[in-house]
């Protein structure tokens, strides 16, 4: 006779065994995000599988990486049957980075207490559409707090660590999702940058990672630019088409932008395998800021002479700008902004912001934001965009700007921890690691950081490609050139 607890085991196994992933779900892991939406286009298989093989995977390897926030595949397979649109990426999961962007019935919690409990009952402009793209979002990625660091470690979630090194940073503020798509979780994520915050994990984490030009993506409905447009939302990818045809997706102003950036001449995907010409390509190996690690200074020059094999002029060349004191311009906004949002959030909750609400370095630039007066803010913004004028004209010679993504390869976790006491040592080492990807946060320029080299170690190291205000379609053509002479995507953390 079969007593009612062996009932229960045998009715758990068998609901296990249906969820396994079999066949082509199993392997899902091997294709880019279109490459997923073409095999449920031709029905081989289904969004359900799908879902079922990356809540699998998500659940053996966050044990290990901490790169999940939330997780919500209740949801997920709630949207898939109220039914989905037919857009580009029908029926292929997405993760959420846990800042900056709603998902109705989920708390947006920036990695900060004072939000723990933050959910909203609507979708950002954003979230609706990677809905109507097709997309299914499951959860949230993790970051540091507020998105300040660029590391992502947080007193709320814990350390999350890089794929090929335990013990390494995955990069920050984007790196819960740079480590999902390195660990091939899911093969892009949502992912922000104000200062590096695509960039940064990108090539921490030997992946993808593009940030699109000032206004190119919508922000709102809660705020309709971050940190005075220096921050932009977009993802983190395998590989440079998915970039592409997201980007196409979520591209274009929404009602009350109050700037948007030049329409592209035609889909940012049809640019991917498109001719780049001979381009003119500026080398940057010293800054008068921060130097380059041997190993960074390798990647960028390797990368130099690829771009040379394909037909590029490629000259060494300084920036035309003077870095620190830039710097100690744009941190101002920067600040101030995170003053203002940690002290509404507060009055919201009905009391005063006090120092146990956040980590000691966030602490910190709070009391630097509201120190700051009217004229130091309005000098910042001035010298911000004068910084925009002069990189203009050094675009006039060159099109795209070559370097290391940043200072050194991914450094050992604690050293960047907003929990630091010594906020001085943080602002040192985080100065040295990222040297100068925030420049183009300043002036609103796309940038991308292309996985292009390893350590001896097996560290990832990116190489940043920066154009002119508005040329996405530029990187693209170029990324596309540089992924198919030196392909990354099968190159795997063990």
């Amino acid at each position: 006779m079969v007593t009612r607890r062996q009932l229960i085991r045998t009715t758990a196994a068998a609901a296990g065994a249906a969820l396994e992933p079999r066949g082509l779900a199993a392997e899902y892991h091997q294709y880019d995000g279109l490459g997923l939406a073409q095999l449920i286009a031709k029905k081989q298989i289904t969004p359900l599988e799908l879902l079922h093989a990356v809540r699998a995977r998500a659940e053996a390897v966050n044990a290990k990486l901490n790169a999940l926030s939330q997780q919500f595949f209740d949801k997920a397979e709630a949207q898939l049957r109220q039914g989905l649109p037919a857009g580009p990426f029908r029926g292929v999961p997405l993760v959420l980075k846990d800042i900056g962007h709603q998902l109705a019935g989920t708390p947006t919690t920036n990695a900060c207490r004072l939000y723990k409990d933050a959910v909203y009952d609507f979708d950002s402009t954003l979230v609706a559409r990677y809905k109507q793209a097709g997309l299914v979002m499951f959860g949230k990625s993790t970051t540091p707090e507020m998105g300040v660091a660029p590391s992502t470690e947080s007193a709320m979630f814990g350390p999350t660590r890089n794929p090929w090194n335990l013990e390494r940073t995955a990069g920050g503020s984007s790196g819960g999702g740079s480590a999902l798509v390195a660990a091939r979780v899911v093969p892009m994520a949502h992912a922000s940058d104000g200062g590096g915050s695509i960039r940064i994990p990108a090539s921490c984490c030997g992946v993808f990672g593009l940030k699109p030009t000032r206004g190119r993506v919508p922000f709102g409905p809660t705020a309709l630019e971050g940190w005075n447009g220096m921050s932009i939302h977009h993802a983190v990818t395998i590989s440079v088409r998915d970039s592409a045809a997201l980007l196409d997706a979520a591209a274009g102003p929404e009602l009350g932008s109050p700037y948007w950036a030049p329409p592209p001449h035609r889909p940012f995907l049809k640019e991917v395998g498109a001719d780049p010409g001979k381009l003119r390509i500026a080398l940057v190996l010293d800054l008068p800021t921060a130097p380059f690690d041997p190993e960074c200074r390798k990647a960028a020059t390797d990368a130099a002479k690829l771009c040379e094999s394909l037909g590029h002029r490629v000259e060494e060349a300084r920036l035309p700008v003077d870095l620190a004191a830039l710097n100690q311009n744009r941190v101002i906004p920067v600040r101030v902004s995170l003053a203002r949002v940690l002290e509404d959030r507060a009055a919201a909750l009905g009391r005063r912001l006090e120092e146990s609400d956040v980590e000691p370095v966030t602490w910190a630039f709070y009391q630097m934001g509201v120190r700051f007066t009217s004229l130091d803010y309005s000098r910042a913004l001035a010298a911000c965009q004068l910084a925009g004028l002069g990189m203009a004209k050094f675009h006039q010679t060159y099109d795209v700007i070559l370097g290391p993504t940043l200072g050194k390869p991914p450094v050992r976790l604690g050293l960047l921890s907003l929990s630091r006491q010594d906020v001085q040592g943080f602002l040192s080492e985080s100065a040295a690691f990222n040297n100068w990807a925030w420049l183009f946060n300043v002036t609103g320029q796309p940038s991308v950081s292309a996985p292009l080299h390893w350590t001896p170690e097996g560290l990832p190291v990116g190489v940043m490609f920066s154009a002119r205000f508005g040329d996405e379609a530029t990187l693209f053509r170029l990324a596309a050139q540089l992924e198919k002479a030196r392909p990354w995507s099968q190159r795997r953390p063990k």
